[in-house]
């Protein structure tokens, strides 16, 4: 398309975000006849939108921290993720989530996977228990907590939808200057369990499997990044 043409497209254009489960696309609003003629407008990368596709620990840590101080649903907010952290999980299957799946006997959750991914059994820690038994206690003075409840829900007691765990994250990490500069988005959650756990030495198999992998090409993306492999080499 010629710079002549890119220009009368982009005139009184505006801009919107629409997020998708990888990251931030901004598509241009533009006129359906325009949209005939030339196509749709380009996708913007998401190398182009921000500096890297995970989180930090101490950026999941800062994250929490925000979204815990904002409005009443503070609590259930840093807990969501907390869950989405510790255990990897894609949007659907964090806001899929039912109490059946959380067994606070055996301090583990039953981890099902999206996308033919492998289903598999986490442990859970003691803070991820303590905010889930909170969790649980507040939903049952509302008569909400059956076996088939989600664990995570609106006030109104209605299931926690992707596009609300979305706009949730997006509103906590404007806050913080650094998260904003990241655009952050749920899948960056799943991206931080892997990076941080490759980075504390955990053998590629065993992190294919607790992120519910069926290929391993797509887990070694974590390993080849790792900074553990580099240690001690320049003591």
């Amino acid at each position: 398309m010629s710079a002549l043409k890119q220009n009368r497209a982009c005139r009184d254009v505006d801009q919107s975000g629409a997020n998708d489960e990888h990251g931030t696309v901004i598509r241009l609003l533009v006129s359906p006849r325009w949209s005939r003629r030339h196509g749709p407008p380009p996708r913007q990368r998401n190398a182009d939108r921000r500096k890297r596709e995970y989180l930090t620990p101490a950026e999941v840590q800062t994250l929490m921290g925000t979204a815990r101080g904002r409005g009443r649903q503070g609590h259930r907010d840093a807990t969501i993720i907390l869950v989405a952290y510790h255990h990897g999980l894609r949007a659907s299957e964090l806001v899929g989530l039912t109490w059946q799946q959380v067994d606070f006997r055996d301090k583990v959750m039953h981890i099902t996977r999206s996308k033919n991914g492998v289903p598999s059994v986490h442990p859970m820690t003691g803070a991820e228990m303590r905010a889930l038994r909170r969790l649980y206690r507040e939903q049952e003075e509302h008569g909400r907590v059956r076996w088939t409840d989600r664990v995570f829900q609106t006030e109104q007691g209605t299931p926690m939808t992707e596009a609300g765990f979305r706009k949730m994250l997006y509103r906590a990490s404007e806050v913080d200057l650094e998260l904003r500069a990241l655009k952050v988005h749920p899948h960056m959650l799943r991206h931080a369990a892997g990076y941080k756990l490759a980075n504390d030495g955990k053998d590629t198999r065993s992190l294919q499997h607790y992120l519910g992998h069926r290929n391993i090409q797509h887990t070694t993306r974590y390993t080849e990044l790792s900074s553990a492999r580099f240690e001690g080499w320049w003591e």
